[in-house]
């Protein structure tokens, strides 16, 4: 792109705004696609259990698909800087996950179960870096905290609404006459009262997704298509700048010790259960991580707000320090047994503080540091960075957590996001 239309392109930003057409519609995108999954997400082990399929085939089915999703990001990336079509890209990213919905509907065994949540994180990982890479082109460098803020916000709304959505659906879906006395489409279904509530929900899920299609397709506009065909995969990383390198591999450290927060979940359950019983227990941890979802989103758009003026990698690096708080409460609320509701809220509210940071400014970061025709295939790299990293973590965190105990496994990811964090001193000081 040449010097004048970069120009032309910098005065239409600021003369539209940050809160533009392409930023808010990215946003009603987001939020209707963690509609569509997340709603999923809730009730799937139920899904499982009711199919006879053992728990240890969902470890194994989520692990699949997400170095799926880890590795198309990086290829996505790619693809869109040398070919360009990046909307295009994005749409079809977007219109697999209600595909791998209606795959999981139908499903009566593992088989279409792990292909219907790897086409839904296929098509997760597609569209992640190149919608991120449309959102930034869309705004001023001085805007991009707050534009990337917004948007993690009206994602994390489907985060919060999702699973809460799921669960209304599944009790509302119970309330029919199944068996005998179930409708006719019922009975032409073969659906039962066992299997019944969960496949209607999981249909009705399709919806919201197919409304995220539609959502990008009308209000989003790729604010800068560029193509680079002689770009060259492998050089092309080599050829990224040394300081964004090193930043990747603080993003990796910190990512190894950043634990699946079904973990933290797992976590509140059994340390409320003496006291509370497991049920209720379960019902609590529950809507402790829904007020983990609701911090997060009252927080992002602040977050952004206040990076935007002090500087995006300062707050990120104090974010990273609110990781390694988590960690350690959550390790010392094991070791010392303490079983207090507002206290375990207290570290869910931490840990809601610290993914909004991680989520909305490891990209604005990664905007600073690389060139504008290498940015998606940069936005790849860091997805399949923090996706294998939180692999590792989740699986090294529970494995240490069953053979030894808790304490040491939430001590362990609190050393090694301590390590990330020293690390992303190191890039900040260069």
């Amino acid at each position: 792109m040449s010097e004048s239309n970069n120009t032309a392109a910098t005065e239409a930003k600021q003369s539209n705004g940050w809160l533009n057409r392409t930023v808010v519609g990215a946003g009603i995108t987001s939020s209707l696609g963690d509609f569509c999954y997340e709603t999923t997400t809730v009730i799937l082990p139920g899904f499982l259990a009711v199919l006879g399929i053992p728990a240890a085939v969902l470890g194994i089915i989520e692990g699949i698909a997400d170095a799926v999703m880890s590795f198309t990001k990086m290829a996505s990336g790619y693809i869109a800087d040398k070919l360009g079509h990046r909307k295009l890209l994005v749409l079809l990213g977007y219109g697999l996950t209600p595909v791998g919905q209606a795959l999981i509907a139908l499903a009566s065994g593992w088989p279409l179960l792990l292909l219907g949540r790897v086409v839904s994180w296929f098509g997760k990982g597609l569209r992640g870096p190149l919608r991120d890479a449309i959102v930034i082109q869309a705004v001023t460098p001085e805007t991009r905290g707050r534009a990337f803020g917004f948007h993690r916000a009206a994602d994390s709304v489907g985060a919060v609404v999702g699973p809460l959505l799921g669960v209304a659906m599944l009790g509302w879906a119970r309330s029919f006459p199944w068996g005998e006395a179930a409708s006719n489409w019922m009975q032409a279904l073969d659906w039962n009262a066992d299997d019944g509530p969960f496949r209607l929900v999981l249909w009705l899920s399709v919806v919201p997704g197919l409304l995220a299609v539609l959502a990008f397709l009308t209000l989003v506009k790729d604010p800068e298509y560029s193509l680079n065909p002689a770009l060259k995969f492998f050089s092309s990383l080599r050829g990224l700048p040394g300081r964004f390198k090193r930043y990747l591999g603080a993003v990796g450290i910190f990512g190894i010790g950043d634990f699946s927060h079904s973990l933290l979940i797992l976590a509140a359950t059994q340390i409320l259960t003496a006291s509370q019983g497991v049920v209720q227990a379960v019902q609590m941890a529950g809507m402790l991580y829904v007020w983990r979802n609701v911090v997060q989103v009252a927080v992002s758009y602040p977050v952004g707000l206040v990076a935007d003026r002090i500087g995006h990698l300062p707050v990120l690096i104090a974010g990273y320090v609110l990781g390694v708080l988590t960690a350690v409460l959550t390790a010392l609320a094991f070791w010392v047994g303490i079983d207090s509701v507002p206290l375990l809220a207290g570290i869910f509210f931490i840990a809601g503080l610290y993914v909004a940071v991680q989520e909305a400014l490891e990209s604005t970061v990664t905007a600073e540091m690389v060139q504008p025709d290498t940015l998606a295939m940069s936005y790849g790299a860091l997805g399949t960075v923090n996706g294998i990293a939180k692999f590792i973590s989740s699986a090294t965190v529970g494995l240490v957590w069953t053979a030894v105990s808790p304490v040491l496994g939430f001590g362990l990811a609190a050393l090694l996001m301590a390590a990330g964090t020293m690390m992303m001193l190191r890039v900040k000081g260069n």
